[in-house]
C-alpha cells in the first residue's frame, strides 16, 4: 500500500519534513539534490534527527554530534549504528512509502 508523503514539486534543495506512518516517525529530506528517508532517530541514543545539521552529504546529530554520511547510512566520528534508510516510492506527482 503505498502511502504518499509530499508532491514531488515541493522537495527543493534543503526540503526537510517528519511524517508519522504506522507509529514509525520518518524525516523525509533533499540533500545535493537526492531525496532521502531516514528513521528520525539517530542509532546512536535514539535522538531526533530533525535538527541535525547537513554539510554536504554528512548529517550531524545535534545531541552528541555523531555524524552519518547520507550516502551510506555510516556513523563517521564513533562505533554506533548505520541510520536507518527507507526506500521511496513515487506514484504520478507524490513521492511516499510503499508498506
Amino acid at each position: 500500500m503505498f502511502v504518499a508523503l509530499e508532491r514531488l514539486l515541493n522537495l527543493e534543495e534543503g526540503y526537510r519534513r517528519t511524517f508519522q506512518v504506522q507509529g514509525r516517525e520518518l524525516l523525509l529530506l533533499v540533500v545535493e539534490g537526492r531525496r532521502l528517508l531516514l528513521e528520525n532517530s539517530c542509532p546512536h541514543r535514539g535522538a531526533p534527527l530533525h535538527t541535525a545539521a547537513v554539510n554536504g552529504r554528512v548529517l550531524r546529530c545535534a545531541r552528541h554530534g555523531i555524524e552519518f554520511d547520507l550516502s551510506s547510512g555510516r556513523a563517521l566520528n564513533a562505533s554506533c549504528g548505520n541510520l536507518v534508510q527507507l526506500p521511496l516510492s513515487y506514484d504520478g506527482d507524490r513521492v511516499g512509502i510503499d508498506l
